[in-house]
């Protein structure tokens, strides 16, 4: 631990300014303190060791090299020496540097700031460099005008050489932008909550890349606490594997994660790195062959072996992160192959009805700068992507970003999310709940990454949420079954999904604008269908809905709820061809059953008028499974008017449910 009891001599020093010029570590300098200068230059020494190594590891590694911890390791041993020689002479200006560079390099970067005004105060040319880190020191703290200034003071200390040659106009250039941004963002703070969560997910050690499925249940995320985390809290603070801990929601409170353990983690790094909107699929990152996307399905309460996902996922290059669409097909991931833009970008590929991938295709100049991007996250809407950036209006490090489709390829400009979500440090990894009132990042503000939750208080989104169970309808057990959606203005099938095997729950993210056809199926029993016409301007909200699937016997009557009329006509619209063409399938895979078809109204009109309207649209849907090839000795159809409703005429909606269409076995050979 640093010399806690020397720390506010350091203070004192800072604030009465007592000494103004550089005193090295010499005899002369203190010819009556030689054994207290003894012991200082043996701290330097030592601190030097640690201080260097960590300096080379520092100019040779890639971000993500695990050597990156070990050297902030080194640069907190350097500090701690460090620390003891600045207590018997805090006025050498190359001590004050280190210290400086040390903080700047580990948690506490703002403390920094008073090493660097000092260092540069003692001596003006104790670095090339001290002006540069000054600024980034100062633009960490927020005091943005201050490294305006001082990113310029280090511009005009550069030769015309280096600006070109060593690329520092373009970096200074962005750098400054970064605080324009900055100063312009605080200005402009969105209409937010932030809160850290609680020590049972956040730990000394690092958490980060937190993802939630769509009604925010389950939280995934990954961290780097072992089992002796707690006694160990600075020596190996950054040494353990990363792995993936799981929390749940119960009552609104998370639980204390649990490390699930194989076969998501291994002896390897493990992060998690995409979840499907139904909580049922995980991406995760392993660090092999340069870093590669894997897949793990959720089996009951088991997660499946991760299988590495084939090209064009993955290739010999990084690939850092993905997200699934809604739909389950597409998915936004991050790669650094080549024709990006610069270091790591967001491509997007599409599995086609036979489940193989298409080509992966970079997002484009819109969204992908000539720096990096991390952190890709797919709305469960289907529209809204965000990312972390280091590009676009960044005020510093990463910054997290939204955009939205523009027609079929297009995307909007970039929207960064702003202050307090966006600091100077690296705030990546973003994920939003479908109501779109919480979301969940990481971000480094804090010095080391912790994970945080956005509540935002003008929250509008329009998407429902239909979740529930799939049951047997006698039996009440649970039910492994195949959930289609289709869009009935088309006819496109939109998605497929399945129900979890041991508990039958599912969930499905239903964006805005679209007549949906829902149809669930297992084997052995009927299909059952659900129509749900969502208005374009219709908000958010959550449907719960059991399913109770009928078995294939005689007597057992389904409703056809996406079979659709012209008013007061027999005519079939054209989104009932899908229903239609499931009967059919149904009727082909069962060949020893009959069916009974019944057309029902609702009490408005005269009997005869309903009986005979409805008996004529039972006939249409036979007549359309009859053009199919089904035998009309298995079919049969019926008009019963509103002899037989299931619900009230009292009401619309009531009404709206008597107006139906049945299917009934009647035999079976």
């Amino acid at each position: 631990m640093y010399n806690r009891i020397l720390l506010p001599l350091i203070f004192i020093f800072f604030s009465l300014n007592l000494l103004s010029q550089n005193i090295d570590f010499t005899k002369e300098n203190f010819p009556h303190m030689k054994r207290e200068l003894k012991r200082a230059l043996k701290s330097i020494r030592e601190g030097d060791k640690q201080y260097y190594e960590a300096e080379n590891l520092r100019t040779f590694r890639d971000q993500r090299d695990q050597d990156s911890n070990y050297g902030r390791q080194m640069y907190l041993y350097a500090l701690e020496e460090y620390l003891q020689a600045f207590a018997f002479n805090p006025a050498n200006a190359e001590l004050n540097f280190k210290i400086a560079v040390c903080y700047l390099n580990t948690i506490e970067k703002t403390k920094s700031v008073p090493y660097f005004e000092r260092a540069l105060e003692l001596d003006p040319n104790v670095s090339k460099d001290i002006r540069y880190l000054l600024a980034q020191a100062y633009h960490l703290n927020y005091e943005f005008e201050k490294a305006i200034n001082m990113y310029n003071a280090y511009r005009t200390s550069l030769s015309r050489l280096e600006l070109t040659r060593e690329g520092w106009t373009k970096i200074l250039d962005k750098k400054i932008a970064q605080c324009v941004n900055g100063i312009e963002l605080m200005e402009n703070p969105v209409n937010v909550e932030i809160e850290k969560l609680s020590n049972v997910i956040n730990t000394v050690l690092p958490d980060y890349n937190p993802i939630v499925n769509a009604d925010e249940t389950i939280l995934i995320f990954t961290s780097r606490r072992g089992a002796e985390w707690e006694i160990k809290q600075k020596i190996d603070t950054f040494n353990f594997n990363e792995d993936i801990y799981i929390s749940y929601n119960v009552n609104g409170e998370w639980t204390t994660p649990v490390n699930p353990g194989e076969p998501l983690n291994s002896d390897l790094h493990e992060s998690a790195v995409g979840l499907a909107p139904d909580g049922q699929k995980i991406f995760i990152y392993r660090g092999e062959e340069g870093g590669d996307i894997y897949e793990s399905v959720l089996q009951g309460s088991n997660w499946t072996e991760p299988t590495k996902i084939p090209a064009p996922l993955n290739s010999e290059f990084y690939e850092g992160s993905a997200s699934f669409s809604p739909d389950g097909r597409t998915v936004y991931f991050i790669s650094e192959r080549p024709g990006g833009r610069g270091g790591s970008d967001i491509f997007v590929a599409t599995k086609n009805r036979r489940g193989e991938w298409g080509r992966a295709t970079n997002l484009g100049r819109a969204i992908n700068t000539d720096l990096d991007e991390r952190g890709v996250f797919m709305h469960p809407d289907g529209m809204t992507l965000y990312f972390s950036s280091e590009g676009h209006n960044s005020m510093g490090g990463y910054d997290i970003f939204k955009t939205q489709k523009k027609g079929r390829r297009g995307w909007m400009p970039p929207e960064n999310l702003g202050y307090p979500i966006n600091t100077p440090e690296n705030d990546m990894f973003f994920t939003v709940t479908a109501n779109g009132r919480h979301g969940y990042f990481s971000s480094s503000k804090e010095g080391t990454h912790n994970i945080y939750k956005i509540i935002f208080k003008d929250a509008v989104n329009l998407l429902t949420l239909v979740k529930g169970f799939i049951l047997d309808e006698e039996t009440r057990e649970p039910i492994y079954a195949e959930i289609d959606i289709v869009d009935l203005s088309t006819n496109e099938d939109i998605a497929n999904f399945y129900s979890n095997t041991t508990t039958g729950s599912y969930l499905v993210s239903l964006p805005s604008g679209v007549n949906y056809g829902i149809s669930v199926k297992a084997d052995g029993y009927l299909f059952h269908s659900e129509n749900f016409n969502i208005d374009s301007t219709s908000e958010f909200k959550e449907v719960n809905k059991d399913i109770f699937l009928k078995r294939i016997k005689v007597g057992s009557v389904v409703v056809l709820n996406n079979i659709f009329f012209d008013f007061a006509k027999a005519t079939l619209r054209p989104e009932s061809t899908n229903e239609l063409d499931r009967i059919v399938n149904l009727l082909t895979e069962n060949p020893s059953i009959s069916v009974e078809i019944s057309g029902h109204t609702d009490n408005i009109g005269s009997s005869a008028f309903n009986k005979r309207l409805s008996g004529e649209r039972a006939k249409s849907v036979v007549d359309y499974l009859i053009g199919k090839g089904i035998d009309a000795s298995r079919l049969t159809s019926i008009g019963y008017g509103f002899d037989n409703p299931i619900a009230t005429n009292e009401t619309e909606e009531g009404r709206q449910i008597n107006r139906r269409t049945e299917f009934k076995i009647v035999s079976s050979r």
